[in-house]
């Protein structure tokens, strides 16, 4: 199915623009269930599991941080494999995995994450360069993320700084990346933080019908009806992420589950402003 396709149905299936993002830490899990595993990898692989069944009427994907079980080691690999197979066909998975280089490089992490996990996305880094993009545009099932402008301080470091005449590298990135377009059978979209919405506009306007991952709400501040003004006119249609705020939401109680899924339905519900665009 074309990605496209594919990511409306989400959106309508679940009525949201939410993507709940897996970023599982040991530590933070709530209690109860630490308390019944050992070993890490079998305790993240369930509490995944139980964050995709308490959240997925309300989701329209899910994006595991690769970094998360990576750190896992051997055993991480095994468990996102899981991880990946547990999310249900009628949603997008997001592998956020922010690679980025060239060749035969770039052609296996295509493999690894495209073939063998099965996503139906990625996050690149596009910092060595636009052709490290190339590799994965050969998919119409599939879509690319690139980072453009990130939610985090560190963003001012490079994609905010003035690029080739632009008001931000970002902008630019943006820009050739609608160049590449008419050239790519994958959907090549745009990764633009919450919490920079004064500098999205001119983002956004160089790629309008860009599809968009929007981190940023929740834990790290971004404003919802902010974003709302901006994506007024955007042709692409966006997945707004939320990851702590909504997966360690139940903290250490009992019935954490319960509380995840009324998280999950509270940030769908403030997310009905944008998503009541794109049902």
């Amino acid at each position: 199915m074309n990605f496209t396709v594919k990511l409306k149905n989400a959106i309508s299936s679940s009525g949201s623009v939410l993507c709940v993002g897996l970023d599982p830490v040991p530590e933070y899990i709530p209690k109860p269930l630490r308390e019944t595993f050992r070993e890490d990898d079998k305790l993240i692989l369930d509490f995944c599991r139980r964050i995709i069944e308490a959240t997925k009427s309300c989701a329209c994907a899910f994006k595991p941080n690769t970094a998360f079980f990576e750190a896992l080691g051997s055993k991480g690999w095994a468990v996102l494999e899981e991880v990946s197979d547990m999310v249900p066909s009628n949603r997008i998975l997001i592998m956020d995995a922010k690679r980025g280089d060239i060749g035969h490089t770039a052609m296996q992490y295509k493999q690894a994450f495209f073939e063998r996990l099965r996503a139906d996305a990625i996050t690149l880094n596009p910092l060595m360069g636009m052709e490290t993009i190339d590799p994965f545009m050969d998919d119409p099932e599939k879509a690319v993320f690139v980072l453009a402008m990130t939610s985090n301080r560190g963003a001012s470091d490079l994609l905010q700084r003035r690029f080739e005449g632009r008001l931000s590298l970002g902008e630019y990135i943006a820009e050739e990346l609608a160049k590449k377009k008419c050239k790519s059978s994958s959907h090549l979209g745009l990764v633009t933080g919450a919490t920079q919405t004064e500098w999205i506009r001119p983002v956004l306007n160089a790629f309008p019908e860009a599809h968009l991952l929007i981190p940023g709400i929740g834990k790290q501040g971004g404003n919802i009806e902010d974003l709302a003004e901006i994506l007024k006119n955007h042709k692409g249609l966006p997945i707004i992420n939320s990851s702590r705020s909504v997966i360690y939401a139940g903290e250490d109680s009992e019935d954490w589950m319960e509380k995840v899924s009324i998280k999950a339905a509270m940030v769908k519900e403030s997310l009905s402003i944008i998503t009541k665009q794109y049902v």
